[in-house]
């Protein structure tokens, strides 16, 4: 019982079944169709509309245009709300927007009886546009003269931010130092989260009030966007989240629900359902950011880092989002994983261009930070002819390490202990030898890369979840939670922790993954690797103030102190000598129907976290390169990790083949493309090279377990670690294959040819 155990997912008979009801499941009958139309320009201001074919179409009901939508610009990001105006996320779009900033950008919608209609008339809707050069990459949106894309940056410069670490400059650490330099500029892709449910909402107004069944990782947030958005009370809009066929961060955004919220409102109150095609799933929602990291590195020649120069250019697309966040956690990283002897200088921007808006992914910056330090760390282990392992043991993140400026630390550091097992693990040392001095068009390689996470968001934003239990007549718990299931697991550990705090076991904890904001308690929802360290915490607190007042209850129905009382596997247990003292059903039943007590016994909880702590790890990884054809076969991977105690080490392990499989793809075919004028040229799974399983080797996990103080049972960051230090390693073993360093994912054919024949390999 309890945490620790493999208990079979709460969730798994009703997924495998078909039994789970997602959004589309539980549409009502007569439901209005919404279909956005997208502008056919990337950059540009809608002038005027002709609706008059789109509105003789049978079956349209109304079109509303970016000229009838409240004149409030509004954020979109899954944060926490800040009361200081200074931290509040950037408001810089409208339900339809005049301004086009991207190509498919949301200028009106058709609102009609079915799909059909709704399509035929979306088609046909005519605009006139005043266009301008789309500025599609970071130099070109920070150019003397380019177009404004919102007024209130008139440099398309978002943020910048900078840091030092150390004295004096990078140049002044290298003065006069027996080092040696490299220069590199290492560069990651837009890539989408090809989540398998597209997102889906719809919307429909009761006794006043608006209500939307919407698939999103952040309910509570929802229905606080669509309150500023349409300018009205949070009190008059309720959000419910049923099941969700994944997120990875694309559903950390508030993305069609005010929209949708606000069409409902032009009929009416009729109900109005939008569903978000895969096409405009992947160029009109989120994607991983774009970034460029220019990095100086000196090394001295026993390996030792002198200093670094990072600056990194985030291409944030054409609305905020999350905004500088990205790439400020990218910057973050580069710090903590590395330290050098004297000086890291640091340069961050984030810029507006015209390409698909940049948001949440997994990882959150943290994958392009580990491209960028992860090749350094090789290239100059070259560079000094160095083992790479050695070269990481001597320079990564030190035991008992706080970062200078966050605050956050290391609790518990199994860093150098994970890359100790990979080495084991995948006989580094034997590879490394046996794959020197290789000749021909196929070699092998192997390589590796480390990574650093931290635990939720703070201290840099608000960290609060709740939640709330109530025992049911038979002795059974509700256990009620604001945090969301979307997939990895965490109703099934919130009933392990529910399990082990009261001493109610699992079958009789009954936890519903739907959130409902009227109903369920509130919890800013799944992102940052935080719901079993920060909800956890509240599962934990709610746990022990149930256990007491039913322990309470038993004190009076026994006449003993409470003190002297245990709940053992739904039994109320002297706590010496385990004697059976009471059964749950029996007491339960006396709580809600004695004449002379009648007592519900409820509790809720919040978690106000104020604590962090670091998820460390590696990734090992061992390739076949065929140079002539630019293929790289991954034959053998294993991601080591220190997440603390595991609450369930199956869903632990499936946790992370699920992120390894995204860093697979991250490494070597992923990357959504954009024409000259901006338009998608790869928006559809056909031409969108997702990994299928024959692209999927063997996926191998170690685990690294030390009990982190902080957490509520030990644990700590999970959730997206597993995708952060796959494509690195990849490329280190290209490199160690072929000697060629790429510096630029993915690591496709068309790439890789390229590079070996301007090598001359072939």
């Amino acid at each position: 019982m309890g945490v620790g155990n493999n208990m079979v997912r709460v969730d798994a008979i009703e997924k495998v079944t078909g039994g789970a009801k997602y959004t589309a499941d539980l549409e009502p009958k007569g439901l209005l169709v919404a279909k956005v139309v997208r502008s056919t320009i990337a950059n540009g201001v809608v002038k005027s509309f002709d609706l008059e074919a789109a509105l003789a179409v049978p079956g349209v009901v109304k079109i509303v245009t970016c000229f009838d939508v409240p004149d409030i610009q509004f954020p979109t990001p899954g944060h926490p709300w800040s009361v200081e105006t200074a931290h509040q996320d950037i408001a810089d779009r409208k339900l339809l927007n005049t301004r086009v900033r991207v190509y498919g950008d949301d200028i009106a919608a058709v609102i009609a009886e079915d799909e059909i209609a709704a399509n035929r008339a979306a088609r046909l809707v005519k605009v006139e546009y005043e266009e301008y050069e789309p500025m599609l990459t970071v130099e070109a949106a920070m150019a003397e003269g380019a177009t404004v894309l919102h007024k209130e940056k008139p440099g398309n410069v978002i943020a910048h931010s900078s840091f030092v670490v150390g004295e004096g400059t990078y140049q002044e650490a290298v003065e006069g130092e027996d080092v040696v330099e490299i220069d590199h500029v290492y560069a990651t892709q837009s890539v989408q989260h090809c989540h398998i449910e597209t997102p889906i909402s719809f919307a429909y107004m009761e006794k006043g009030r608006i209500v939307v069944t919407t698939s999103t990782q952040i309910p509570h947030i929802v229905r606080r966007v669509i309150s500023q958005a349409l300018g009205i009370p949070a009190g008059e809009i309720r959000v419910i989240k049923p099941y969700i066929g994944g997120g990875f961060g694309n559903k950390q955004d508030v993305l069609y629900e005010p929209l949708n919220a606000f069409l409902c409102t032009q009929v009416g109150g009729r109900g109005v359902r939008m569903e978000i095609s895969r096409e405009e799933t992947l160029a009109c929602t989120r994607v991983r950011h774009a970034i460029k990291c220019h990095v100086k590195a000196a090394v001295k020649k026993d390996g030792t880092l002198v200093a670094r120069k990072f600056e990194a250019y985030s291409n944030q697309g054409g609305y905020a989002s999350h905004a500088h966040a990205i790439v400020a956690n990218t910057s973050n990283e580069f710090k903590q994983i590395y330290h050098d002897e004297k000086t890291l200088e640091s340069d961050a921007y984030t810029v507006y261009t015209n390409i698909a808006t940049g948001g949440a992914m997994r990882g959150y910056g943290i994958p392009q930070a580990a491209f960028a330090a992860e090749c350094m760390a090789d290239d100059l282990a070259v560079a000094v002819h160095m083992d790479p392992l050695e070269f990481r043991m001597k320079n990564c993140m030190p035991e008992g390490y706080v970062d200078p400026h966050t605050h956050v630390a290391c609790n518990t550091y199994g860093l150098k202990e994970c890359m100790e097992k990979g080495r084991s693990y995948i006989h580094w040392d034997e590879k490394r030898k046996e794959y020197e001095n290789q000749t021909g068009p196929v070699r092998k390689g192997i390589g590796m890369a480390i990574f650093c996470y931290k635990t939720g968001v703070y201290p840099i934003s608000l960290e609060t979840a709740s939640c709330r239990m109530v025992l049911n007549q038979d002795g059974s718990m509700q256990l009620q939670m604001g945090a969301t299931e979307i997939g990895q697991g965490a109703d099934t550990v919130f009933t392990q922790m529910a399990a082990e705090t009261t001493g109610i076991t699992e079958d009789k904890v009954h936890i519903l993954s739907t959130q409902d904001t009227d109903i369920t308690p509130f919890d800013t929802g799944a992102y940052a690797s935080r719901q079993t360290y920060v909800s956890g915490m509240a599962v934990k607190k709610a746990g022990l103030i149930f256990k007491d007042r039913i322990l309470d209850y038993a004190a009076y129905m026994l006449d003993k102190e409470k003190d002297t009382m245990d709940i053992q596997n739904n039994v109320v247990v002297d706590k010496e000598s385990r004697e059976k003292l009471l059964d749950m059903a029996e007491l339960a039943t006396t709580a809600f129907y004695s004449l002379d007590r009648s007592i519900h016994i409820t509790a809720e909880a919040t978690s106000h976290c104020k604590d962090n702590t670091f998820a460390t790890g590696a990734c090992f990884a061992e390739v076949e390169v065929d140079m002539p054809l630019g293929k790289v076969k991954v034959t053998n991977i294993v991601n080591v990790h220190d997440s603390g105690k595991l609450i369930n080490p199956k869903l632990a392990e499936a946790q992370v083949h699920g992120g390894m499989s995204m860093g697979l793809g991250y490494a070597l075919s992923e990357e959504l493309l954009f024409d000259k004028s901006g338009r998608p040229l790869n928006d559809n799974l056909l031409d969108y090279k997702l990994p299928t399983s024959m692209d999927t080797p063997d996926l191998h996990v170690q685990f690294v377990e030390l009990d982190d103080p902080t957490g509520p049972f030990g644990n700590k960051a999970l959730g997206e670690p597993p995708a952060i230090p796959v494509a690195p390693a990849i490329r280190n073993a290209v490199l160690n294959a072929t000697g060629v360093a790429v510096d630029s994912l993915p690591l496709d054919p068309q790439k890789l040819v390229a590079h070996f024949k301007a090598a001359e390999l072939i």
